[in-house]
């Protein structure tokens, strides 16, 4: 096997970028426009420009190094991911992609070679919805999936909005519309991420080229009751949101059981108000993602949620919820998955075909663009934690595949 990419150059990028977290020596925590995605975006940026890039930032703070091509002019192949991270996350979940894409560029200059149409590496903001809420928040505007007048609804937990938040980051709401790309804009987009399941490691294999990407969907779920004193009111003159809360994560589980067919469900964030040990909730929100292989099983389960929820009301109670994100399940180029196992072959990489049972920005640039998405094993299988780990040799095999990928679609010879 030939390799190409350099695993202390991918390292020195990995371990420079998990530097820049909320929450040092307790895993990864880097969210949108904080000052710990400032300084990872100017990391980032900086290598870039090392690499030979020319690097700009679109109008919603995506970072974008350019190869420039014969015949500028040409549609660019995109490679890359995001930069963002859940709390208390991994180092690799997200970087992974974007050093991937670097890397390639490092080789594209070390080697000589100018492609004919250009490439572009680009770091997107909020993939994990950790901020903002919905998930993959940088390629939906990056496709132009969300408009600029949506910003100011979309908020934190704190209640800062997006828009609020990217003027504080420097950036104008108004004009987040310039970064969506039109179609036909985008020759193809390739992205590499860690497996963050057991497979891969488990069967000894170097690669995995995914087909497709399960349908997901993420709710928001509202109890509201009324606050009261714990010591005076009677439990039957209760409107307590907790207790009716719980009575809905309870049944939560069952309805997936019940879907089957690969049907997975997560409530993963819970707000309690007022929050006093001795005062009865009266609002209580959490969320809900889930998913499954099939789109009617999808929409399914999120019928059958909605009827719990609706259910539950009664008793001085009312419960909303709300839609964040949908995305159907989405096949991923067969003309790119072609390419990728012709040249994972001539590489001598071990690899097999696989569905991702994780969302990825991959899902929605497939509706702008062909799109291929490969995956390179995670130790025992652990992701969105402070223990996700994937061997450098590993991540420069996946880039190897990338950058041979590229090399052949943009018609790249030495300059």
């Amino acid at each position: 096997m030939t390799g190409y990419a350099d695993p202390r150059r991918i390292e020195a990028m990995i371990e420079g970028l998990d530097r820049f977290t909320a929450t040092p020596g307790r895993g990864t925590t880097r969210l949108t426009y904080s000052a710990e995605y400032r300084a990872a975006a100017d990391f980032v940026a900086g290598w870039m420009r090392d690499a030979g890039l020319t690097v700009r930032q679109d109008a919603v703070g995506t970072i974008i190094g350019r190869i420039e091509g014969r015949n500028p002019d040409l549609a660019p192949i995109l490679v890359g991911s995001h930069l963002d991270s859940v709390p208390n996350g991994g180092r690799f979940d997200g970087p992974a992609g974007v050093v991937a894409g670097i890397e390639t560029a490092f080789l594209f200059r070390d080697l000589g070679l100018v492609p004919d149409r250009p490439v572009e590496v680009v770091a997107m903001i909020e993939e994990e919805g950790t901020r903002f809420g919905g998930g993959l928040f940088g390629s939906r505007l990056l496709t132009g999936a969300i408009g600029p007048e949506a910003l100011e609804d979309l908020r934190d937990g704190q209640g800062v909005s997006a828009a609020e938040a990217m003027r504080a980051y420097g950036l104008d709401p108004a004009r987040a519309g310039e970064a969506a790309r039109a179609p036909g804009s985008v020759h193809a987009f390739l992205e590499l991420h860690i497996e963050q399941g057991p497979v891969l490691e488990a069967e000894g294999r170097d690669i995995a080229i995914v087909e497709t990407i399960v349908g997901l969907a993420q709710l928001r779920v509202t109890v509201r009751g009324q606050a009261a004193h714990a010591g005076t009111t009677p439990m039957d003159q209760r409107r307590d949101a907790l207790v009716g809360a719980v009575g809905i994560l309870a049944q939560l589980p069952d309805l997936a059981r019940q879907v089957g067919r690969g049907a997975v469900l997560t409530v993963g964030r819970m707000e309690v108000l007022p929050g006093g040990a001795n005062v009865i909730p009266d609002l209580v929100t959490f969320t809900i993602d889930l998913r499954a292989p099939a789109e009617a099983d999808v929409l399914r389960l999120i019928e059958m949620v909605e009827g719990t929820v609706a259910h539950a009301q009664g008793n001085g109670l009312s419960c909303t919820i709300e839609r964040q994100l949908y995305a159907p399940p989405t096949p991923l180029s067969d003309q790119i998955q072609t390419a990728l196992l012709a040249q994972a072959e001539g590489l001598g990489l071990s690899h097999r075909v696989m569905v991702s049972g994780a969302g990825h920005d991959a899902m929605i640039l497939a509706g702008l663009a062909p799109t291929g998405l490969i995956f390179v094993p995670s130790r025992g299988g652990v992701s969105h934690a402070p223990e996700e780990w994937t061997d450098y040799a590993q991540l420069a095999r996946g880039t190897d595949l990338i950058f041979a990928t590229i090399r052949q679609m943009s018609g790249a010879v030495p300059g």
